[in-house]
């Protein structure tokens, strides 16, 4: 049978007219808004016009925060079935539905090992199958992390993920510091309770710390690397360091 020829021009100027209709229906809907501010209306507009958005919908991921995940753990296999994972900031889950699904911690395929995942953050969050959730509690306290000490009962952990940011204050200088903070607490308590060969990855701002973050997290595992996936936004300044191999406790000098 012959196959029809396929205009692609025609296809191309559908998807542009598609892409259009949608920022035009976000525009519509944000000044539709009443009492909303323009930052608001703006913001409803790029998330309607954001195809991850739409792809986290379809997907019944909670936000397209999980395709940054996806997209690293496609590039470079920081999880795998059978690990147990430790989500910071983990609210309100999309990492964790990730993560819980590649480490087979929902036990969707039988044959493969399970593993478990602890997920974390000050807001409450619904419950993720696979999961265990501590929702209403600040990672960085003594009482959270020994409630996440006491639930993995000695277990090790393969990978510790922070997708943990401060709430800005807009002075520049004091929220780069706050963040940077946050990965230093999340560090130090993967090196606790990091089996050998785990992996890490913490969100960052770019700021003038950040090389000496990555130097001193490159102490501890085989290779640190930065990373923006595509689908963190363009006009973020949001990055991502992957550590992977950690390297075991520092033995004490004889």
């Amino acid at each position: 049978m012959r196959q029809p020829v396929v205009n692609l021009s025609n296809c191309l100027f559908k998807r542009f007219l598609q892409t259009q209709n949608t920022v035009k229906h976000a525009k519509q809907q944000a000044n539709n808004l009443k009492g909303k501010s323009k930052s608001s209306q703006d913001w409803l507009i790029r998330q309607l016009a954001d195809p991850y958005v739409e792809k986290a919908r379809m997907l019944n991921f909670r936000c397209r925060s999980a395709f940054k995940l996806l997209e690293m753990d496609d590039k470079y296999k920081i999880l795998k079935p059978g690990d147990v994972v430790l989500d910071c900031g983990a609210a309100p889950g999309s990492w964790t539905q990730v993560a819980a699904e590649r480490t087979n911690a929902n036990g969707k395929v039988e044959r493969a090992p399970r593993g478990a995942v602890y997920s974390i953050d000050l807001l409450h969050f619904h419950a993720v199958p696979g999961a265990t959730i501590f929702g209403g509690m600040d990672f960085t306290t003594p009482l959270a992390q020994q409630r996440l000490r006491e639930s993995l009962a000695g277990r090790q952990v393969n990978c510790v993920l922070s997708d943990m940011a401060p709430n800005a204050t807009g002075v520049r200088m004091l929220d780069q510091e706050s963040i940077t903070n946050l990965c230093y607490e999340v560090l130090k308590f993967a090196l606790a309770m990091s089996a050998p060969q785990a992996n890490l990855v913490v969100k960052i701002w770019d700021n003038g710390d950040v090389p000496k973050l990555e130097r001193d997290i490159l102490c501890h595992y085989e290779k640190v690397k930065r990373v923006k996936p595509r689908a963190s936004r363009g006009d973020s300044a949001e990055h991502f360091l992957l550590a992977r191999g950690y390297k075991g406790p520092t033995p004490v000098p004889a």
